[in-house]
């Protein structure tokens, strides 16, 4: 019975930090920025996030790593965020950088 009521707390727990995102420490953006891409907290931390490379992108989600020492990865589905932003996360988590001007290009 105890053991029943410790797998239903942690659970409870689990479901509270992850799933229901109402932690102090739950992500609640993603900045990327030219040098650096920053995952923001509830409490207002942030930590640098490393994309994992080409198998943790797919049309669908994306796995990025989180260097905080709470969290190991972060996991973000296409509903989760609009269409164009998705696509821009896709191409930082597989390039490390956005789209925009090239180097060296002149202006216009």
């Amino acid at each position: 019975m105890l053991l029943a009521v410790l797998v239903l707390g942690l659970g409870t727990a689990a479901a509270w930090d992850r799933a229901l995102l109402r932690s102090r420490v739950s992500p609640r953006a993603i900045e990327i920025r030219p040098a650096a891409a920053l995952c923001r907290f509830a409490n207002g931390d942030s930590a640098a996030l490393e994309p994992l490379g080409g198998s943790a992108v797919t049309r669908y989600w994306v796995a990025l790593r989180l260097r905080s020492p709470g969290r190991r990865s972060l996991f973000v589905a296409a509903g989760m965020l609009a269409p164009e932003s998705m696509r821009l996360l896709r191409l930082w988590a597989l390039w490390g950088k956005l789209p925009g001007v090239a180097s060296r290009q002149l202006p216009a």
